[in-house]
Formats: C-alpha cells, sequence, structure tokens
C-alpha cells in the first residue's frame, strides 16, 4: 500500500508549561524559535512570543469558559492549512499539550491530512500547581498514588465520563483541572460517596504564575470559601493530606516581595535584568518601557570616532547602551578586537562595566561606590593628572555634561562620541499601561533621568499609594524636579542596589 503523501510543512504541538517563563522546556524554546507562525492559547505566558524570529505570523486562539476565539474545528483545520503551505507551525498549549489539552485530537487531524507533527510534552499545572503551593502531588507519609482528572465536565449530568465513586474512594491525591466553576458539585459528590469532609483541600489560581494565588480549605467548606472569595478560574485543585505540607513548604508565596506588582520603566531590552531579579524576589512585574534606544543624528561622526579609538588615551563609558553602540560602530569598521590598540577604559558603574569585560576586555578605572558622573571624575582626580590627556566619551546625546566640564577643566582634551539617543516609547508598552491603569500598582521604578521624563510625558494617573524608586541621586533629582516623592533610593547606584533597596524597603 502507497504512503500518504505529507506535506513540506510541520506542526510542534508544544506545551508551553504552567506560566512560569522559566517551566519552558528547552525543546519548546527551539519549536518557537524554529516557528513561522505561532498559534497559542490563553494559558500561554505571553514571554513565550519572545523567543520567536523577527516576522513570525501570531496567532490567538485562546479559549477560557464561554469565550472560544475559534472553535477547536477552526484551530484543527488553521493548523492543518499553514503546515499544508510549507508552514513550520508551532501549536503553543498551556501545560502539557495531551493531558486535558486536546493535542491529541490535533495530532489525529495532522495525521489524517499527511501532516508532519511532533507532540512536545510540557510541565502540567496538575503537578507544578501544587509545588509552587507548597504542596507535593505524593508523599511518603501521605500518599503513593495521583489521581488527575477533569472538572471541566458537570458531575451532575446522567451520561458523565467519571465515576465519583471510585475517584472519591481512591487511596492517595487527587488533582483536578478547570473545576473551579463547579467546586460545589464536585465536592458534593465526593462527599456523597465517602470522602471525609476534613479531607483538606487547596486550589491554586493562575499557578506558577507571580500573581499566583491559593485558598486552603476542606471537602466540607471550600466550596463556601471559594464563593466568599470571589475566586475565579484558572485554578487547579488538589485534594488530600499532602495539603498539610504547605506550611512547611511554602517557598513560592513567601518570597520577600510576593504579592507586590512593580513597574520597570527601562527599554525593553534592558528591563529584563532589572525585572528578572525582582520576579526572582517573587515580585509581579510589569513591563513598561518609556524609552527606546535609537541611532545618534549624526551616526557618520560618531564612526569616525570610533575609527580613531585607538588614538585615545582614555574611552570613557557611563551606560551600557553606550558600549553597545560603540562596540556595534566598531564591528563594522574593524575585523580584529586588537584595532581598539592600548587605550584604557573607564566605566561608571558595574553594570557598564560588565558590558566592556563580556568583550574581553579590562575596565582600568570605576568609581568604587558613588556610580555616577561625579564619582567618575573623583576616580580620575585621584587617579592620575589629567594634564593634556586624550579622552573619548562616549555617550547618549541627552547626558549631563558633568563629565566633559570637569575633565576639559582639569586640563585634558575631550572629544564626545554622540553615540545614541533615547526617545519616547510609543509602541511597545499599550498592553503594560492598560494593565497598570486597570489592576494598578504597589512601586514604580526609574533607573535614569529619562525615563521619568518619559513616563510622565505618557500623561498616565500613578494609582494612589504608589511608592516610587530610584537608582541614585540624579534620577531623583528628576524624580523630585516633577513634584514626586522618592520613597527608596538605591545606595549603590546600579541594578542589584536598587533591587537590594526594593527588597528592604518591602521586608
Amino acid at each position: 500500500m502507497a504512503s500518504k503523501k505529507t506535506s513540506p510543512g510541520i506542526c510542534y504541538l508544544v506545551g508551553a508549561g504552567p506560566g512560569d517563563p522559566g517551566l519552558l522546556t528547552l525543546k519548546g524554546k527551539e519549536c518557537i524559535e524554529a516557528a513561522d507562525v505561532l498559534v497559542y492559547d490563553y494559558l500561554c505566558n505571553p514571554e513565550h512570543l519572545r523567543f520567536a524570529k523577527p516576522g513570525t505570523h501570531r496567532i490567538y486562539v485562546g479559549k477560557k469558559a464561554g469565550d472560544h476565539t475559534l472553535p477547536q474545528e477552526e484551530i484543527n483545520a488553521l493548523i492543518v492549512q499553514l503546515a499544508k503551505e510549507g508552514k513550520t507551525v508551532t501549536r503553543l498549549k498551556g501545560g502539557d499539550p495531551v493531558l486535558f489539552g486536546r493535542g491529541a485530537e490535533e495530532a489525529a487531524e495532522l495525521h489524517d491530512a499527511g501532516v508532519k507533527f511532533e507532540i512536545v510534552p510540557g510541565i502540567t499545572s496538575a503537578i507544578a500547581g501544587p509545588a509552587y503551593a507548597g504542596i507535593p502531588v505524593t508523599h511518603r507519609s501521605h500518599a503513593s498514588q495521583l489521581t488527575i482528572f477533569t472538572g471541566h465536565e458537570d458531575p451532575t449530568k446522567p451520561d458523565t465520563a467519571l465515576n465519583y465513586a471510585k475517584i472519591a474512594q481512591a487511596d492517595g491525591t487527587k488533582v483536578f483541572l478547570m473545576g473551579v466553576e463547579r467546586i460545589d458539585e464536585i465536592t458534593t459528590q465526593f462527599l456523597k460517596h465517602g470522602a471525609k469532609p476534613e479531607t483538606p483541600v487547596a486550589l491554586v489560581r493562575w499557578a506558577t504564575h507571580t500573581h499566583q494565588q491559593t485558598l486552603v480549605g476542606t471537602l466540607a467548606d471550600i466550596a463556601a470559601k471559594v464563593k466568599a472569595a470571589g475566586f475565579k478560574a484558572p485554578a487547579v485543585a488538589v485534594i488530600g493530606d499532602v495539603v498539610t505540607e504547605r506550611e512547611k513548604l511554602n517557598w513560592f508565596e513567601n518570597r520577600p516581595l510576593f504579592g507586590k506588582k512593580i513597574v520597570v520603566t527601562r527599554t525593553r531590552q534592558q528591563a529584563s535584568v532589572l525585572s528578572k531579579q525582582l520576579a526572582l524576589l517573587g515580585a509581579d512585574v510589569i513591563e513598561l518601557p518609556t524609552i527606546k534606544i535609537v541611532e545618534p543624528q549624526n551616526p557618520m561622526l560618531f564612526g569616525e570616532l570610533v575609527q580613531d579609538c585607538h588614538t585615545y588615551e582614555w574611552i570613557i563609558f557611563t551606560s551600557p547602551n553606550g558600549v553597545d553602540a560603540f562596540f556595534t560602530m566598531f564591528d563594522k569598521l574593524y575585523d580584529d578586537a586588537r584595532s581598539i590598540g592600548g587605550v584604557r577604559i573607564a566605566c561608571v558603574g558595574p553594570s557598564t562595566a560588565e558590558r566592556v569585560k563580556a568583550r574581553h576586555l579590562a575596565v582600568d578605572l570605576m568609581p568604587e561606590k558613588n556610580f555616577v558622573a561625579e564619582g567618575l571624575v573623583k576616580a580620575f582626580k585621584d587617579h592620575q593628572n589629567m594634564e593634556n590627556v586624550n579622552v573619548l566619551w562616549v555617550r547618549a546625546e541627552e547626558t549631563r555634561e558633568v563629565i566633559a566640564n570637569e575633565l576639559t577643566g582639569m586640563g585634558a582634551i575631550v572629544d564626545e562620541g554622540l553615540a545614541y539617543r533615547t526617545v519616547a516609547e510609543t509602541e511597545d508598552n499599550l498592553e503594560a499601561l492598560a494593565r497598570l491603569k486597570a489592576e494598578g500598582a504597589d512601586m514604580i521604578t526609574f533607573t535614569s533621568a529619562s525615563t521619568v521624563e518619559h513616563f510622565l510625558n505618557l500623561k498616565v494617573a500613578l494609582p494612589e499609594g504608589i511608592k516610587i524608586a530610584s537608582i541614585g541621586p540624579v534620577t531623583s533629582t528628576a524624580i523630585k524636579e516633577r513634584g514626586l516623592n522618592v520613597d527608596v533610593e538605591a545606595k549603590d547606584h546600579s541594578i542589584p542596589g536598587l533591587v537590594a533597596a526594593v527588597e528592604k524597603f518591602w521586608r
């Protein structure tokens, strides 16, 4: 029998995990990177989409209770059609694609249509959700058996596929997904079939996300608690004595910034460093870029200065962006790193220095603690006589003239390389602005005077009671000049210093 001819395209049915970006598998990430088209669900973390290559077509087919963007049959037809057109399709599904995810149905449709496909398992919220709430689904002292079932089906239907008599009497832990709306009916069925009313129950909403919520009760009272708290989907429920381990093992929700919503206003490219450090401490981060980095108005003039970089005694970098802009231009002009010559390098602070060191270059001078322009000027005064010393200062067009003025006053010959401009971000922050308006926030962080200026130019009303955190005195001055109070100022004027100050404030 002749084999069925397959299309030139392929569809990856990928489990996107339960929400925490770190729980996406390496294979899943590779499939996103390879995709021509991403077809993704409601429960997929939008952070995953950033792994896609430029130009990747994104199609949202999210489904939640009572609100289906596309019916399942149309989703099936869509991925088949896209793959038949020769495209690499990555179908992202929350959790695992075949655990109550209808991934098997989609795979069958692809097979019947002669389309190549692969199933890429993902971490399921059935296990990860309880774990992030401090609840192991199995435990030597409590349970050596796990039952997973769907709560999506109405248990009072005469033709229900679930045997609640068997589930209620089964040993070990029971976990059900998609059942918050039917928690009353489900617990009633458990009690009706002999489960003990005092059996512990936990519901974990938006499991593994930084805005995770957990509600604990018993089979007898959890439905009333859900109603009283207004507890909504999506949530995973775990039933059994393992819930009692939460008191000791609740690591995720006990982190110092858990429950705090913090706004990060850096550029999209820079925000991830600060965002990740805050998220590791438990914060729910809203990335709201207010600025973006663009070329200087005269890139040719900057290129001429970079071309002559080996003729200077010192190159000064006062931001990581300046380092990036300099070496982007350098790499266009030279194909040998040694072309930089014997020039020495000075940096305003550790973040900038790290960017230089990433180029396998040493940093010869940096302030010991005061990581601002004034601190770098003092470091030069303490380091050497600057009379007739040739200096190239790589900076943004909007930077304060402190370094040029002070070093010139010390007798140095300073050329200013205008490497980049910061301009208002007007497109990549609309979703974050909507979220800030709808949800509010506990704190907003500013890492430069320009982020302050451009945020306030957005004319966004700051939520009542929001705290303001500044990376250092220059940024604080800009905040105060606009009539706002500074609640937190980093002693160490760097991203780690800002994170430490924020953590201390909320401790």
